[in-house]
């Protein structure tokens, strides 16, 4: 064996990927990193502005404070606290002299609405969780196992194919041999292909990847008509009258008809919908580019991955709409790009395969690494030559 040709099988051994058996791909992301980030702040901001308003109302005591008559006694003055807080209800005359009552319901159910608001964006998240991830965790297992297997069968193609040009006695056989199985398409694995260009007609994943922002979309406009239907109504209102002549007091002469009382939550309150508005607000561009992100493929991740065998069916049909479930694979492919380890030597096979000067000859990764292993990607012109020599 000459030493070039141990070069070229060393060579050849170290660019074998390792064999991953056993339990394999724990960390695999079924989320996209925005997706995620989108889940924590419009789960986990009302959550915190919930604590907020129960730490406020815990350490304040009462969220109201009611200016009760001066003959009152301090149990009395506590009653009417709490029963205006139980009624928060703002009684007022109009100018025609009619009784108006208008309900300021908003600031007793603020830590609830946020908690409701907060189970809402939540949803979003759990039917994907649900509905999409377990599929989608089969596909990328297989697609990312087959990558890899991929690569390592034109590696070990590669080998083979060194071996017998070792052992070949005559060149000419050789060529011809390699030559027809180019021809006859023996070096590709069109199983992972015809895989993917299936998942091109599924639109399962991307129709619950869509339904997903969707609803946060419709959640968020829900949160816009909430806080500008019934908050601002009473955003400004730090003040109001209340009544506690009902029930048993309702004949008492001494007891003022209203009593004035002072929302001491207010500020909480208007922080609250003001910082509501604003991260919501700045969260619905993203979503929208979360939904923009379907309609162009990774040409990148498809461009690196067309150097193995057979992979240039993607290139045909990156043409079509890129609405279905292998775009939302790809995306998927990308954040989990440190589980595809034949990644990064693709990379670096392109980049070299850019700077060679054969790159007329130069297809797949079987191609280059024949070259790299002493071999040329196409028979020799003298060897040619020879053999129109020899058929005259």
């Amino acid at each position: 064996m000459s030493l070039a040709h141990t070069a070229a099988e060393y060579m050849l051994s170290d660019a074998l990927l390792p064999d991953r058996r056993g339990p394999r791909l724990k960390g695999l992301r079924l989320e996209l990193p925005l997706d995620r980030t989108l889940k924590f702040v419009a789960v986990g901001f009302p959550l915190l502005l919930m604590s907020l308003a129960f730490a406020q109302e815990f350490s304040s005591g009462s969220p109201i404070g009611c200016f009760s008559p001066s003959n009152f006694s301090a149990q009395q003055a506590a009653y009417v606290d709490s029963s205006c807080w139980d009624s928060l209800a703002h009684h007022e005359q109009d100018e025609a002299g009619e009784h108006k009552v208008k309900s300021l319901w908003p600031h007793k159910a603020l830590p609830y609405s946020l908690l409701a608001l907060a189970v809402a964006m939540y949803l979003p998240a759990l039917l994907w969780q649900y509905a999409a991830a377990p599929a989608l965790s089969s596909d990328l297992l297989f697609i990312i196992s087959e990558l890899d297997k991929s690569y390592n069968r034109s590696i070990r193609l590669v080998q083979h194919v060194l071996k017998i040009r070792q052992r070949s006695s005559d060149p000419h056989v050789f060529w011809d041999e390699l030559e027809k199985a180019r021809k006859e398409r023996y070096f590709e694995f069109p199983l992972l292909e015809r895989y993917l260009a299936c998942k091109q007609r599924s639109h399962s994943l991307v129709a619950t990847y869509i339904l997903r922002n969707s609803l946060l979309l419709l959640f968020t406009s829900a949160t816009y008509l909430y806080l500008g239907h019934f908050h601002l109504d009473v955003f400004f209102q730090e003040e109001f009258s209340c009544s506690i002549k009902s029930g048993l007091l309702s004949d008492e002469t001494h007891i003022p008809d209203l009593i004035t009382c002072r929302l001491t939550s207010l500020s909480v309150f208007q922080i609250v919908s003001i910082s509501s508005v604003a991260i919501y607000t700045i969260l619905v561009p993203v979503i929208i580019y979360n939904l923009t992100r379907l309609c162009r493929w990774d040409k990148r991740l498809l461009s690196i991955y067309e150097m193995l065998p057979a992979f240039d069916l993607l290139s045909r049909k990156m043409l079509g709409c890129p609405i279905n479930d292998l775009n939302v694979i790809l995306l998927f492919l990308r954040a989990n790009i440190s589980e595809l380890i034949s990644f990064s030597w693709l990379s670096v096979l392109c980049v070299l395969k850019d700077t060679t000067t054969q790159k007329h000859n130069i297809d797949t990764v079987v191609d280059f690494m024949t070259l790299l292993a002493g071999l040329e990607p196409s028979k020799p012109k003298h060897l040619g030559h020879r053999v129109c020599d020899e058929n005259p």
